[in-house]
C-alpha cells in the first residue's frame, strides 16, 4: 500500500493543505495481490472511490468509477487488490444536522433534492460553468424511492 495524504491526516502522515473542518482525503495505490488494513479514525465517516483496477474494500468489490459508503465507527479498513488498483479514501466528521446528499445536490429532504434537480435541468437556479468544452451534464433520474436524510450517528 502506498498512500498520498491530500488533505488532513492519515496513519501519522499529515498533508500541508489547509482544511477548515476535520477531514481526510488520501490517494491509495495497491499492488495486485496486496492485502492490508488501513487504520481509521472511528469518529469520521468514510467512503472509498475506486479509480482503477480491481479491489475489495471490507470484502465488497468496488469497480472503477463507483463509490462505497462506509459509515462511522471504523478503526480500520481491510483492503485487497485483485490487480494494481487506485482508490481515493474520503472521510471527515459527519454533519451535525440531517441532510440528503445526492449527485451534486445537498438538501434537508427528498423534496429539496427534487427541486434542485428540476432547477438544474431547467437552468433556473444554478450558474453556468465556463471553460468546459461540452454540453451541460444532465442530472441522473432520481431513484424510485424517497431519499432519506442522514446525520451524525455515533
Amino acid at each position: 500500500l502506498s498512500a498520498t495524504v491530500i488533505l488532513g491526516a492519515l496513519d501519522g502522515a499529515v498533508s500541508p493543505g489547509t482544511t477548515y473542518s476535520p477531514l481526510v482525503g488520501a490517494d491509495l495505490s495497491l499492488a495486485g495481490g496486496a492485502e492490508t488494513r488501513l487504520p481509521l479514525d472511528p469518529d469520521f465517516e468514510y467512503a472509498v472511490l475506486a479509480m482503477s483496477g480491481e479491489a475489495e474494500v471490507d470484502g465488497v468489490p468496488v469497480l472503477p468509477g463507483s463509490m462505497l459508503y462506509l459509515g462511522c465507527g471504523r478503526t480500520e479498513l481491510p483492503l485487497r487488490a485483485g490487480s494494481d488498483a487506485g482508490l481515493m479514501l474520503l472521510g471527515g466528521e459527519p454533519f451535525e444536522e440531517e441532510i440528503v446528499m445526492w449527485w451534486n445536490f445537498i438538501g434537508r429532504s427528498h423534496e429539496e433534492i427534487e427541486a434542485a434537480r428540476k432547477d438544474w435541468m431547467e437552468s433556473t437556479r444554478f450558474g453556468e460553468v465556463t471553460g468546459y468544452d461540452g454540453d451541460r451534464l444532465p442530472a441522473p433520474e432520481l431513484p424510485p424511492v424517497a431519499l432519506k436524510p442522514r446525520g451524525r450517528v455515533r
